[in-house]
């Protein structure tokens, strides 16, 4: 409909000639239309802009994923996350019908990766798949990371839990973890820890491990968990704290023994293992968590459909079983989606940092 406008405007109104207007509004010779002030419009055009903006997105997140998308993996290649990632990657790639490629970033604890994640265009064409320490942890031990592991990432799903498994070399004079308390706490300035960096999971399963039982023994660094088990079979190191897939194959052939589950319920790899809480040192729990997580600011729509996929992704039966031959815990539907994983971020970071930032002497 045609509207004329007289030249004529006076503190919002415009006089509208009824020649203009269809006939059934044509009542008299001119109407009055009482517009808004500056205020009013303004608001009104901010409105219709968020309108058309949200439209852009809601197009944009319709036909997402339009090409590659990057998961970037804050670890070398071949432990449990480098793993871990390229599941969720393949589950990507099937459900959304787009390639998802794994990138290694690995240093200082996974942080290096992190940031970079954190720093990416919030497009949904580049993700993490992080864990505990980067995305809970990572601040008791990197004052200055660059980003904030809950403020800068929107979560999109927990992908698996993996128990620590305490691990001792084969001579160690323990056979259980009552005796191994009882030993290093004889022995604490003598021991050798070792762990795959500040902030790894190996270093946090061990330090909690000295935290609960009060020693401070050696903590030794390596480029990764599998260094540290190399020591370890050469007899340099007397213990480390490492998900189960990590010392599964030398546990099983006996060259070094496995003590302790950090978990309530036992490991289906190593059913014969007792866990910490079966040996009265529940203090000793650390499942480290694996999720898939988005620069902040990520459009929502993008966000519920990744984790719509990593949903579905999950409760296919070939994926559970590749998920539970590394040792991992498999995730209940309910405890899979955005909130749930960042409702786990809060809970660990809130039960642990205290007791980690202490033991470290932060």
């Amino acid at each position: 409909m045609l509207i004329g406008f007289s030249a004529e405007m006076r503190a919002g109104r415009v006089r509208v000639n009824s020649t203009c207007l269809p006939a059934k509004l044509a009542y008299g010779r001119s109407i009055t239309i009482i517009m808004p002030g500056r205020r009013q419009m303004a608001k009104l055009v901010a409105a219709a802009v968020l309108l058309m903006l949200a439209g852009l997105t809601g197009a944009r997140a319709q036909d997402y994923p339009a090409r590659t998308v990057t998961i970037i993996v804050p670890f070398a290649a071949g432990g449990p996350a480098d793993i871990t990632g390229r599941i969720v990657a393949d589950i990507f790639s099937r459900h959304l019908g787009q390639k998802f490629v794994v990138e290694n970033v690995g240093g200082a604890g996974g942080t290096i990766g992190a940031l970079r994640a954190a720093r990416a265009a919030a497009d949904g064409y580049t993700i993490l798949s992080g864990h505990l320490g980067t995305n809970a942890l990572a601040s008791a031990f990197y004052p200055n990371l660059g980003y904030d592991p809950r403020k800068d990432f929107a979560p999109i799903g927990l992908t698996a839990e993996y128990p620590e498994l305490l691990v001792v070399r084969k001579d160690f004079p323990a056979s259980n973890l009552k005796e191994f308390v009882a030993y290093a706490r004889s022995n604490a300035s003598k021991l050798n820890v070792g762990h795959a960096g500040l902030g790894s999971v190996s270093y946090i399963g061990c330090l909690l491990l000295n935290s609960a039982i009060g020693i401070k023994p050696a903590m030794v660094p390596f480029t990764g968990t599998a260094p540290v088990l190399n020591a370890m079979l050469a007899g340099e190191i007397d213990y480390e704290c490492d998900p189960v897939l990590g010392t599964l194959s030398q546990v099983r052939a006996g060259n070094v023994k496995a003590l302790a589950v950090a978990a309530k319920k036992r490991s289906p790899m190593l059913p014969d293992v007792p866990t910490s809480h079966e040996q009265g040192l529940p203090e000793f729990d650390c499942a480290p968590f694996y999720g898939v997580f988005a620069p902040s600011g990520t459009p929502q729509p993008i966000i519920d459909k990744l984790a719509e996929a990593l949903n579905k992704g999950l409760s296919e039966e070939s994926v559970q079983k590749r998920l539970a031959d590394l040792g991992a815990d498999i995730v209940e539907p309910n405890r899979r989606g955005p909130k749930a994983l960042a409702d786990l971020v809060k809970s660990e970071s809130d039960r642990l940092m205290p007791i980690l930032k202490a033991a470290a002497g932060k």
